[in-house]
């Protein structure tokens, strides 16, 4: 080994991190310098801006407590350095979505006013508004990881470890912070999902079925609360999801590279490999440019394929240069494309005909609606499945289970790009908002809800990716536990009774979260519907139009209930690996992430496409079609958008990080957790 290479190698990953943040400031900076609107238009963003604020700030102070507990279990149980990687990770996380959100929240109205002039114009702040979160997410992330790493690598060696010592000891101490990561993930997923649904189903509900207005009415009352609940799910939700899998990625390829090749050359290849993503994610930036009018879809579409191109260019260079092996690349290249054929897939059954067909069905009712919306759901888990296998199969043929890493992180190596377009979505949404509220015009609310359907579209590819990338990234870190707790050697027998009821528990695991997190929407939006029902009734003049609504409560209302709703799902998710591991041994906790993994994936496609082909079948009627906004088949549709608000933005997003969530709980206790196991096991075989 040599320790300048190797050490040089981090440097440069930490390096890369700090382009990308500086990067972030360049964008940010271009964003506030445009003109945020007239006084109406800067008073409805500032209410969106100081609620979005206040919600991550109450979010954040809530999780505080839990990863306090984490801490000091990971400080006594696990290593002092572990926990130190664990906060770290947790706060790198936080500060990601603090800044995507203050940037993307002040986007809006800019983006409101630019829709005055031309698509182009309103791209050109709305994307750079989302891509501040995607770079974020990844320049911090590296950052981070990289620097803790380098620090645990040099106070090792320069306490006497030998380099190879170190890397051992620094690489088994990091993944601390990708479990930080994944604890912040799950409850801004999870607690940002409740609140914009519970916000957005009671405002759909009562406003456009019950009173016949218009979405984004200023007569409703819960529409600033459903306006900072796109911020505060789609966006910062979204960056916490994709920055905890991009973590998750990279800790699992230093964990192989290191506890099983003994290979200090592909861990830094991991490191290599995501830095190249960055810079291919910025160079893809420039390229999202429209002519005139053009499909803001097919620009969005520019800017990701020129990224690609980059980044596979790259990651080829590093394969034969640094590797010395073109099997790496090979291998980064199946989970890329595999990430393209689930990101695609979701474009495809969330727009075009099949959205269309869903549409038809509104003719004969909601009821309709929701069953081929369902199939619609169920059809699109097919070929993202078989894609995510082939590239399973492809990756491990190549370089055994380092390869299943590497294509895990060649799918998430533009994560930056990923999330940018993501987080575009929500900022044309409240552009389109601030539009109907601030009466400007028939002109600007159309370029406005243009830019908001292609962001619908945009958020399924992103949902794809994210849902793809929590497959190949739980698989990586299931095979870093299998070596961890020494089951890479015999692996899982599929017919010891103790797999199969792990197996059998981890199955179900999904479902019980999927119950949970859907009630909750469900329970928090009934408080916005009755809210929103008195303040029509009895609030003098508001359905008139002669008094304004009391927004405040509403957002106060769906805060509290997601901060209350959040806490159940998101520490099960850290409770019962351990559980089953303590209980069942480390057999029954491999056969229990397996099962979770088979049927969460499926799951959370099938939940994420049926409900963008909902919310998309009533934008189509919305434009026009079918009867336009206030007939039968619009009413029938907004039903099935209901139903499908929570699937994809609460339930179907939270499965992604409560796979990886607990695989990387495994990782980092299994260990310990086999331990208990055998001092029980020897207490009941003496009582017995």
């Amino acid at each position: 080994m040599n320790i300048f290479s190797e050490l040089t190698s981090v440097v440069i990953s930490i390096g890369i991190g700090v382009v990308g943040l500086l990067f972030v400031w360049y964008l940010s900076k271009k964003v506030l310098t445009a003109d945020p609107g007239n006084e109406r238009m800067q008073s409805i963003a500032s209410l969106v801006h100081r609620g979005a604020i206040a919600f991550l700030t109450r979010e954040y102070k809530t999780v505080a407590y839990f990863l306090v507990v984490l801490f000091v279990i990971l400080f006594f149980a696990v290593a002092k350095k572990t926990a130190i990687a664990f906060l770290i990770g947790a706060v790198c996380s936080m500060l990601a979505g603090i800044i995507g959100m203050n940037i993307s929240t002040r986007s809006s109205s800019r983006t409101a006013k630019k829709c005055e002039l031309s698509f182009n114009d309103a791209l050109s702040i709305a994307f750079p508004g989302g891509a501040v979160m995607g770079i974020s997410v990844v320049g911090l992330g590296l950052l981070g990881l990289g620097s803790v790493y380098l620090i645990f690598i040099v106070y090792l060696i320069k306490t006497g470890s030998t380099l190879s010592q170190a890397l051992y000891e620094a690489t088994s101490m990091i993944v601390g912070f990708s479990m930080g990561a994944s604890s912040i993930a799950l409850f801004a997923r999870v607690g940002g999902g409740i609140y914009t649904k519970a916000a957005d189903v009671g405002a759909d509900l009562v406003g456009k079925i019950e009173q016949g207005i218009p979405e984004d009415d200023p007569r409703n009352p819960a529409v600033i609360a459903d306006n900072v609940g796109d911020m505060v799910g789609d966006c910062a939700g979204m960056g916490a999801d994709l920055y905890e899998s991009y973590i998750g990625a990279i800790v699992s390829g230093l964990v192989i590279s290191i506890f099983n090749l003994n290979n200090s050359t592909a861990a830094m290849l991991c490191l290599l490999v995501a830095s190249a993503g960055i810079v291919s994610s910025i160079i893809g930036v420039f390229f999202v440019k429209t002519k005139k009018e053009e499909d803001p879809q097919i620009t969005l579409n520019k800017g990701l394929i020129v990224a690609i191109i980059v980044f596979v260019i790259f990651a080829l260079l590093l394969s034969l240069l640094w590797y010395k092996d073109i099997k790496p690349f090979l291998a980064i290249l199946s989970g890329l494309i595999a990430g393209m054929v689930v990101g695609f897939v979701a474009q495809y059954y969330t727009s075009g005909n099949v959205v269309k067909s869903i549409a038809e069905q509104a003719k004969t009712g909601p009821a309709t609606v929701i069953i081929e919306g369902t199939a619609v759901g169920m059809i699109s888990t097919l070929i993202p499945l078989i894609a995510i296998a082939i590239a399973t199969i492809v990756a491990y043929k190549l370089q055994g289970v380092f390869g299943i890493a590497l294509s895990a992180l060649g799918m998430l190596a533009l994560t930056g790009t990923t999330v940018a377009i993501d987080a575009y979505g929500p900022i044309a949404d409240n552009a389109a908002g601030i539009a109907e509220m601030a009466h400007m015009g028939e002109e600007v609310r159309r370029r406005a809800e243009r830019l908001d359907a292609v962001g619908n579209t945009t958020a399924a590819v992103g949902k794809g990716f994210a849902i793809g990338s929590a497959a190949l990234t739980a698989l990586a870190l299931f095979s870093a536990y299998s070596e961890t707790v020494g089951l890479g050697v015999t692996g899982l027998n599929i017919l010891d009774a103790k797999v199969i009821a792990g197996m059998f528990i981890g199955c179900v695991i999904p479902f019980f979260f999927i119950s949970k997190t859907l009630q909750a929407v469900g329970r928090a939006a009934y408080s916005i519907v009755e809210e929103v029902r008195r303040q029509f009734r009895e609030i003098p003049g508001l359905i008139e139009g002669k008094a304004m609504p009391d927004s405040a409560k509403c957002v106060d209302i769906t805060t509290q209930s997601a901060l209350k709703k959040m806490l159940v799902p998101g520490i099960s998710a850290v409770l019962l690996p351990a559980v089953i591991g303590i209980l069942l041994g480390k057999e029954s906790l491999g056969g229990f992430l397996a099962g979770s993994l088979i049927t969460g994936v499926p799951l959370a496609i099938y939940l994420a496409n049926a409900g963008g082909a909902w919310d998309n079948a009533k934008k189509y009627i919305e434009e026009g079609n079918l009867g336009g906004k206030g007939s039968q088949p619009h009413k029938a549709s907004v039903v099935g958008d209901t139903v499908g608000d929570p699937f994809k933005d609460t339930s179907g997003p939270s499965l992604n990080i409560l796979l990886k969530l607990m695989s990387v709980v495994a990782l980092v206790f299994g260990n310990v957790l086999i331990t208990i196991h055998e001092w029980l096991s020897n207490i009941f075989v003496f009582l017995k």
